[in-house]
Formats: C-alpha cells, structure tokens, sequence
C-alpha cells in the first residue's frame, strides 16, 4: 500500500497534496510537532527535532493551527513550549498553549496517546523556574491518559530549580538556546533516537 500511494503521487504532481492531505494521520503520518513560541527560540528547537526525525510526512506547526480533529486522529504528538511566566502555578508559556491546554484539551479523547514533551528556558537568568511550563505541559497530557515517554537526565545543566523535574530526571527535551545553543541539534538528535527506542512511531 505505502508503494503504491507513493507512486501515485510520484506520478501528478497536482494530485500530490491532496494525497497528503487524505493520508493525514496514517502509518505515512502518525506523529506530530506542535509548539509555540514568543521570541523563535522554541520554533528553532521544533525544526531540530524535525530535522532530527527526517519525515517530510511529520506535521511541524504552530499549535494555534492545529484542528481537534488532527490531535486525536495522530498516534503520537511532541508537544514544546517556552516557559515566560516564571513562578506561576499554571498558563506558564505566555503563548496559545495558555489557552489551549486548560480550554481544548480537556475536551479531547488522548487515551494512550505517546507524547513526549520539550520546552526551551534560561538555566541563568531564571535558574529558579528553568524551563517549568515543560512540567506544565507534562502534567496535563498525562493527566488526559496520555503515555509519556521521552525523560531525560539533567546532566550538563546548571539551575537550582524547575518543575519540569520528576524523580531526578527531566519529564522531556530541554534546551537553552540563550546559553548552550550550540548544544541543542546534538540534543534534539538524541533525543529523537530515544523516542524511536520508547515506541514513538516514528
């Protein structure tokens, strides 16, 4: 079957995107990025881990675009975010998700969904809070029966606190784009491998 649409759509470019379009969360498509972003630096760290991946059929975008439809139909999401209001108990993106996760998410059927989570922060100027609305987002998806793979060690990072921390690991990828920038394509390749070896369909 994946031959032969593949040769379908080899064969009419015009009839190439609405093959796509129609094969949207099949075995060609069943995993999807969703972030968002204030000053680009999430976005930045989604195109590594879509690079990382290197599946033109992999959905990148903004979870501002995304339809219910198209989040239930996935088998797998990796959901990232930055954290902007530190110290908050909930809404601690500063961006859609505020909105999305506590309005649309509740009302949306996740059971056993994979998700793996990923979040960019400030290990120096918010040493306190680093990268917290990655817990935000962990604990939310979790709560709707989501399984959630994707945790990682803390090593080589240099904060005192942050809520995106459980049982001594990091619920997800974490990146600092304003101090180790050039650490995060390294990061977001293994962490891709990783999510291949947990069962992310990938």
């Amino acid at each position: 079957m994946k031959i032969a649409l593949l040769a379908l759509v080899g064969s009419a470019h015009g009839f190439a995107g609405i093959a796509q379009r129609r094969t949207f969360a099949t075995s060609l498509n069943a995993v999807g990025i969703y972030y968002s972003s204030s000053t680009g630096n999430t976005e930045t760290v989604a195109g590594y881990i879509n690079d990382a991946i290197g599946d033109d059929d992999v959905v990148c975008a903004d979870i501002s675009d995304a339809t219910d439809d198209e989040i239930q139909e996935l088998d797998g999401l990796i959901v990232g975010a930055p954290t902007w209001n530190t110290g908050a108990d909930e809404q601690r993106t500063g961006t859609f998700w505020d909105d999305w996760l506590y309005d649309t998410l509740p009302n949306l059927d996740l059971t056993d969904k994979k998700v793996a989570v990923f979040g960019c922060g400030d290990q120096e100027s918010y040493s306190d809070n680093f990268c917290d609305a990655v817990g935000e987002l962990y604990d939310l998806f979790s709560a709707k029966g989501c399984k959630m793979i994707g945790m990682t060690s803390t090593d080589g990072y240099e904060h005192e606190d942050s809520k995106a921390q459980k049982d001594g690991k990091f619920v997800g990828a974490i990146f600092d784009e304003d101090n180790q920038y050039e650490l995060s394509e390294d990061r977001a390749k293994a962490w891709v491998a990783q999510l291949k070896e947990e069962g992310m369909p990938l």
